[in-house]
This record gives structure tokens, sequence and C-alpha cells, in this order.
């Protein structure tokens, strides 16, 4: 071997300087002369050769991509806004978003490049939705329909509507011209105003108190205020409680629950369609149980349908808070500014409104089901396809930049993973296109009966 070769060399060059004299440096080595060499230098030889053996031997562990559709929502989202190749300050956008991808300008193994296109995916991966956010959407939205058989979907003669809103300190943060709070203020009154009049609603505020220091998270963590009871919405009764809701301190989200458990107490589920929307920027930071409070309040006998809004919230908060709606078979929404909370809520108004037309006649039309169930499923799979589409177009952006302008990979490299990166996303968008196709399928369906079967398939089979 040429590693043996050229240790042999080394320790025959150290022990001739070693043993030499100035005149024995002049003579010659006679080519036939035995060379003793020592045992122990034997041993280190044959060591270094296994241990360079072993590392050429060793391969690189490569998590596997997504099997399933749930697998690909949980993955973390990267940086998800276009970045361009081709003017100045988008290469430089790019080389920040890279800077920490290998060269692989040489000859990597197919192990180092599949690791190498899980690293430049994890840059540019979307917030992919799975079937379990749109099935709970599509439970929501099925709320009073004729054919359901569920009790707590099942339209009562009152309905009322309770709003926990996050008054911490990070509710201060700026969304471009206004805060977090002013945004969420404003659709949370265009939401109470379009209420019907018949509906009872209510406004629970927590973590008011306080600061964000340590000194104060006892205080903070303490803090809730039902600042409007449930009742008819009063505007100017309203407004003035709204009003005096300022950001201060820490996210007591367990509090928030279990006060809002006590305010529906008298509204028991028999003879109340009982809704509570949770709006939270960030996970619960007053070191408690939201999910184990969230389970407590469904499982009582207000049997609420809860429902959860991540406001420009963080990935780690996305978790816990999809953990407390998945406890309480609710939605889970991420939003980012006023115009999309708007939106979310307008789903409970869409409700309220059939329920009023309920009170009137004692009946709906089971058409009107499968038309919103037809547009929440165009809505989410033309926003699915969009989140396939850039995230595949940014990945063969970077490839492309990283070869023809960094240099820093091979012609064969780049194909490979251009192939990888086309491959993956063509699985995407054939699984997304057959779960549109099953869900329209099951449309044409009881609501119940096919709300069972999409949880049999997609939830209950879904890997933990």
């Amino acid at each position: 071997m040429k590693l043996r070769s050229l240790i042999l060399w080394i320790v025959i060059s150290i022990v001739l300087t070693a043993c030499g004299d100035k005149e024995a440096d002049k003579k010659k080595l006679v080519s036939d002369q035995p060379i003793a060499i020592d045992k122990t230098i034997e041993k280190d030889i044959e060591q270094a050769e296994e241990t360079v053996s072993d590392s050429k031997e060793e391969e690189i562990e490569v998590a596997p991509l997504p099997q399933t559709l749930s697998e690909l929502a949980a993955l973390p989202p990267g940086h998800t806004e276009y970045v361009g190749i081709l003017k100045p300050e988008e290469q430089k956008q790019m080389d920040e978003l890279t800077k920490d991808l290998p060269d692989i300008s040489g000859e990597p193994t197919q192990q180092q490049l599949d690791a190498y296109y899980n690293e430049l995916l994890a840059i540019f991966q979307q917030d992919f939705q799975g079937p379990e956010e749109l099935i709970a959407k599509l439970k929501f939205q099925s709320i009073g329909s004729p054919d359901i058989d569920d009790p707590r979907k099942q339209f009562k003669e009152n309905l009322n509507v309770l709003v926990l809103l996050d008054a911490s300190g990070s509710m201060r943060a700026d969304l471009g011209g206004q805060t977090q709070m002013d945004a969420a203020k404003k659709a949370i009154t265009n939401f109470m105003k379009g209420l019907p009049k018949d509906a009872n609603v209510g406004l629970r505020i927590y973590g008011h108190k306080g600061t964000g220091s340590n000194s104060d998270k006892e205080l903070s963590c303490s803090s809730s205020e039902l600042v409007y009871p449930l009742a008819p919405y009063d505007q100017s009764t309203f407004q003035s409680s709204l009003d005096k809701t300022q950001p201060a301190g820490w996210t007591p989200i367990q509090l928030a629950l279990n006060e809002a458990q006590k305010d529906l107490a008298p509204f028991k589920g028999d003879a109340n369609t009982n809704i509570v929307y949770l709006v939270s920027d960030g996970i619960s930071t007053c070191d408690d149980d939201p999910v184990g409070a969230a389970k407590s309040l469904y499982n009582s006998d207000i049997t609420p349908i809860v429902n959860v809004i991540g406001f420009n919230i963080d990935h780690e908060g996305q978790k816990q808070l999809k953990e407390v709606a998945k406890a309480t078979e609710g939605t889970y929404q991420d939003v980012q500014n006023a115009e999309s909370l708007q939106k979310e809520l307008d789903q409970a108004t869409e409700i309220a409104k059939k329920w009023a037309d309920w009170k009137k006649d004692k009946s709906t039309m089971l058409e009107w089901d499968r038309l919103k169930n037809w547009q929440a499923i165009f809505g989410y799979d033309t926003d699915e396809y969009r989140k396939r589409l850039d995230e595949g177009q940014q990945v063969g952006f970077a490839l492309q930049y990283l070869y023809q302008n960094r240099k820093l990979m091979s012609r064969e490299s780049h194909d490979y993973l251009r192939q990888k990166n086309g491959d993956y996303h063509n699985w995407i968008e054939a699984e997304y296109t057959k779960l549109k196709k099953e869900l329209h399928e099951m449309n044409d369906k009881k609501i119940d009966e096919a709300i069972q079967a999409l949880e049999k398939k997609y939830i209950e089979n879904a890997p933990e």
C-alpha cells in the first residue's frame, strides 16, 4: 500500500538521521543491507492503516425525505420568501443563505450528495400543511349540518363565542405601521360586529399585568381578566373594554383556558353551542400545562369547540399551539397580519350566520355545507401547490447558482441533485393531488361519514 511505503520511508529517514554522524552522512546506503524496524513502530503503522481504512468505509447517515404529508408538514420552515440569482443583491443573499453548505466540487459519494440535498432543502423548506389541519377545518364547518351525528357539532338554541386574547409584552411587535395588538384589536372588533345579534360574545385577556422581567413573572402569570362578559354585542361597551387592553408581561395560556372554563360554566353544552378562540403570538411562558387545560375544557359539560390562532408565531410556538388544538379537535391556523386574522375569524362568522338561519326554520341546506367544503378544499390545494412550486424552484435556482456561478459542484453532482429535487417535488404534487381527489369524492357522502373516513386514514394511522 502507498501509505505503508510512505510510513516506512519516514521511519527509515528518522532512524538514519538519529544514528548517523557527519562522516556517515557522506556514505551511501548499501541497497541490499537489511533494516531492522522496531516492533512497536510496526504496530503503529498497522493501526494507522486500519484507521484510514475505517474512515473510508464509514458511511454518512442521511435522514430519509418525508414519506407522508404529515411528515412533510412536521418539517420546520426555512427561508420561505423568493430569492433570485440574477441581481448582485440577490446573489449576495443567496451566498448568505448557502454559506454553510460544503464544497462538493470533488468527487462526493451518493451519501454525501443526499446529505447535501437535505441541507439545501432545509434552507428553503416551505411551511406545508398536512391533512390534519384541513380535516379539522372541515369538521368545524360541519357544525349545524343536518346529517351530523355528533352532539357537540349540532346547533343549540344559544350561541356563545368567547375570544381569549394574548396581551403579553411580545404583542407590541411591529407589523409595519401597527403593533400586533392593534392588528388583533381591529380584527376582533370587526369579528364581533359581524356576529348575529342573538349571539353572546365575550373577551378575556391574559398576560396583561406586570412586565416581561423575571421579577414580574409571578404577577403576570397570574393575570387574566374577562373584560367583556358573555352577552350580546354592545359596540361602545366592548370597544371601551378593548381599548384599555395593552400588551405587558408573560403568556399564561393554561390560566386563560382554565378561566374560560369558568366563564362558560353556566352555558352547558346540551342547550348551547359554545365556540372558543385562543389567540396567541407564542408559546406559554409560565411553566404551565396548556394542553392539559385544553383537554379539561374540551371534556367538560360545556362541550366547546376550541380553535387556536397563532399570530405571527415561530415554528416552536406553532408546535405547542397545534397540540392545544389537537387536544380539543379544533382548528389551528397561523396568521401574519390583521387581514389574515380577520379571514380566520370570519370562519366563525359564517357558522354564526348559519346558526341564525337555523334558528329561523330549524333546517339548513346540505348543499351549503358541500359548497363550503369544496371552497376549503380548493383553497387548501391552491396554497400547498404554491408552496411545492416555490420550494422546488428555489432549490433549483440555488443549485444552478452554486454550480455555474460559484463552481462548488461538478456537472455530475449538479445533475444528480437536480434530478433528486424534481423527483421529490413531483412526489409532493402527486400526494396532494391524490388527497384532493379523495376529499372531493368524500364531499359527496354524508358529512359525518366523510370526516370519519378521513380521520381513520390520515390521523389514526399517522406516525407519532
